[in-house]
């Protein structure tokens, strides 16, 4: 076979090794062989171009066709839950209670009470209508709130729960007709399927939006980015088909790890993210090396075992730092873990195989459809340039400023607060939603109850039944728990199940109040003197409180592992325990300081009008954890980069603070163009009506702008210029790890 003169170039390159001083301007495509698995695909890509372009493409399209064929398994309600609330939850599924979707109707007048022949009128007509839709059983019409100027028809949606949302329009628009005979009254409904109906469709409407907005947003930041079209639609192409594949890959392991509703929203972000960013990485090396008079072969090449290897890098970290998530043995969590996996597996695989291909099939034809005032082959990083300059000349005091801004913003997050979202964390703009803020004003908790439920060998003998009535009474003393309270009855008389509203919201301080109370003071005191008895309690604030408790006890696990696997890796990677050490801190930094904006904006409510949401004193229970791992190993994205450089430059044999200048100036302008990809594909996610997509899209854009800028521009400089040489420090005892090539 006859190898062109690019495949012989880009096997010399993968042959770099450390030696003495090579000018600043010297390829090191013409030194000795060493091991650089990135150049190495990349070898072997640009020599099979036509294998490498239609295996992708073929990979791309098997996996859509998986993914249409096997479907994705989406996680069950009984697969989610943490502590005694899942104890409980499985005692009712245990017990063979009817899977139902609960819905409720509220009429309620300024003026009138529930004794007004109006106002009785229409809870009869209530009552009619929905019986009338042949969709519902169980109508009740027994609770009229404190002030008496609220009643309440509940009933169960009949049929399988699961597809309650998909059958309740006949409902609601019986009950939108009541509505319209009574304009003096206000008649809503809510519950479990017209919730469920209402945020999925909200949660459409937003993915669309997404959709539409994320594509070209990102499309024209690398058209100014790159001054070329072709240049910035291979970033972009290479990332979609990267989540289109990841796709296909989720329905595979969903048959191991079934799948959280948010975990496809992350997969985009996720997607695009990483995917634009690891071309970026790429085709700006090769572009820079163009610049400097290289051939299109040999910059290919230099791209290849320099760039390429630090895509690699950066991938294993992101993947390791997510992987941290499986260790919480939580669903949602396990599910957002291995969708991440996938994509940024997925996107550094294209990264490393058919991107250089491509590269390598169209050369300089790559800059196709340049556009006039903002090409260039490289960027001057002007601004850089005097930022670097000043940090340079004065890196104590420039370290200690970036730190002490830092240090200020993260001060926040020391008052964090979370809590379960729950209907809560959507905007209430649909008339569900609305109706379910009528419902827990009129009747506190009865929109989310709590749920007691009580395991005995009859709940209905008379020991029990009195004790049942005691926990009534006792409960509703407390002025802590409210009515409805209803009581349900197992078909074997075995298990109760106790209905009753909690004070608060259902995720607030005073919900989590609630469910203490119920469980160490109302429960020990009545159903659960009994003997034999069994009881648990269950619902969205008990969810949220076992939740946060569980959470509390796997994070050290998480944080370690995490921690020291990114400590490794980069220990490995760049033979210095120093740098090792120094990277993990500043990312912990830029952690902190995202922490901080966080709480200032979601829990104390700075910003709600421009963002459009309502602050519940609270951040969504598993934002920080997740938030950490993601935004560690993005961190760790920028850091090998920069890193990567600066370790090229010293093993040229520059001494360490011009391989730092020289290394920060040379990826500025490529990390720049990456963090406002990043951070405009976040932010995006602010736009969405649900609280947590808001909060997971401010966090991220938040955390990397501040480590493209305070990180990547001033701590880490000023940090590397003060210690020196002593940054690459390998105590003698580690000197067998594998000596690996920046160059």
């Amino acid at each position: 076979m006859r190898i062109s003169p690019a495949h012989s170039v880009i096997g010399m390159t993968t042959s770099i090794m450390q030696r003495p001083a090579l000018g600043p301007d010297e390829h090191p495509a013409t030194h000795r062989r060493t091991r650089n698995l990135a150049a190495t695909v990349a070898r072997f890509s640009a020599r099979h171009r036509a294998t490498a372009i239609f295996g992708w493409l073929l990979f791309v399209v098997a996996a859509t066709v998986l993914s249409a064929a096997i479907g994705t398994i989406a996680a069950k309600d009984s697969d989610y839950g943490n502590g005694e609330s899942r104890r409980a939850d499985k005692l009712i599924e245990a017990a063979g209670f009817p899977d139902r979707a609960g819905e409720m109707v509220i009429v309620r007048s300024d003026t009138l009470t529930a004794d007004a022949p109006e106002f009785q009128g229409a809870v009869r007509e209530a009552v009619t209508a929905v019986e009338g839709t042949g969709q519902v059983e169980n109508v009740r019409a027994d609770a009229v709130s404190e002030d008496g100027h609220a009643a309440l028809v509940t009933f169960d949606m009949s049929g399988d729960a699961d597809t309650a949302a998909d059958r309740v329009q006949p409902v609601l628009d019986a009950v939108a007709g009541v509505q319209d005979r009574h304009p003096d009254l206000y008649v809503g409904q809510t519950g479990a399927a017209s919730i469920d109906k209402a945020i999925m469709q909200g949660l459409e409407e937003d993915l669309t939006l997404l959709s539409m907005l994320s594509i070209p947003v990102t499309l024209g930041i690398l058209i100014v980015a790159f001054g070329a079209l072709l240049a910035a639609v291979l970033p972009l192409g290479l990332a979609l088909t990267a989540f289109m594949a990841s796709l296909g890959l989720l329905a595979a392991a969903s048959r191991l790890f079934p799948t959280a509703d948010s975990t496809t929203h992350l997969m985009l972000l996720m997607g695009l993210a990483v995917g634009v960013d690891y071309c970026l990485f790429y085709i700006r090396r090769e572009r820079e090396e163009r610049a400097k008079g290289a051939d299109p072969e040999t910059a290919l090449a230099i791209a290849a075992a320099t760039s390429g290897r630090s895509i690699l890098i950066s991938a294993f970290t992101v993947i390791i730092a997510v992987a941290g998530m499986f260790l919480t043995d939580d669903t949602a969590f396990i599910s957002l873990a291995t969708g991440t996996i996938l994509v940024v597996a997925t996107a550094a695989l294209g990264s490393l195989t058919v991107l250089p291909a491509l590269l390598s099939k169209l050369g300089d034809r790559v800059d196709l459809g340049r556009i006039p005032g903002l090409y260039r082959r490289e960027s001057n990083g002007r601004f850089w340039r005097l930022v670097l300059k000043v940090v340079l000349r004065r890196p104590g005091v420039s370290a200690a400023f970036a730190a002490a801004a830092l240090v200020a913003l993260a001060t926040p997050a020391l008052g964090m607060r979370t809590a379960s979202d729950g209907a809560d964390g959507f905007k209430h703009d649909k008339p569900a939603l609305i109706a379910y803020d009528e419902v827990s004003a009129a009747f506190p908790g009865g929109a989310d109850p709590g749920v007691v439920v009580v395991k005995a060998t009859d709940v209905t003998s008379p020991r029990m039944t009195a004790a049942i009535d005691a926990f009534k009474t006792t409960a509703l003393a407390t002025g802590k728990l409210h009515e409805p309270v209803t009581v349900e009855v197992s078909p074997d008389k075995t298990v109760a199940r106790i209905s009753l509203g909690l004070s608060g919201s259902g995720t607030d301080a005073a919900s989590e109040d609630a469910v203490h109370v119920l469980r160490d003071k109302v429960i020990p005191a009545t159903v659960l003197s009994v003997d034999g008895a069994e009881v648990a309690v269950t619902g969205e604030a008990a969810q949220s409180v076992d939740f946060n408790k569980a959470l509390t006890g796997s994070v050290p696990l998480v944080f370690a592992f995490v921690l020291g696997l990114a400590f490794l890796l980069l220990l490995v990677s760049f033979r210095s325990v120093v740098v090792a050490a120094t990277a993990i801190v500043l990312n912990l930094l830029s952690v902190a300081a995202a922490y901080g904006a966080l709480v200032l904006v979601f829990q104390e409510g700075m910003g709600e009008n421009l963002l459009d949401f309502h602050a519940r004193g609270a951040i969504t229970s598993w934002i920080p954890l997740f938030l950490f791992v993601i935004l560690f190993g993005l961190s760790m994205d920028y850091h090998v980069f920069v890193l990567s450089r600066i370790r090229e430059g010293y093993d040229r044999g520059w001494p360490t603070k011009l391989a730092v200048s020289r290394g920060i100036r040379g990826t500025a302008g490529v990390i720049t163009s990456a963090a406002v990809v990043m951070v405009a594909v976040f932010g995006l996610f602010t736009t969405g009506s649900m609280t947590s997509m808001k909060e997971m899209g401010f966090g991220l854009a938040v955390a990397v702008l501040i480590d493209a800028t305070i990180v990547r521009a001033v701590l880490l400089p000023s940090v590397m210029a003060m210690l020196g040489d002593r940054n690459w420090y390998l105590p003698k005892w580690l000197g067998w790890l594998p000596n690996l090539s920046h160059r």
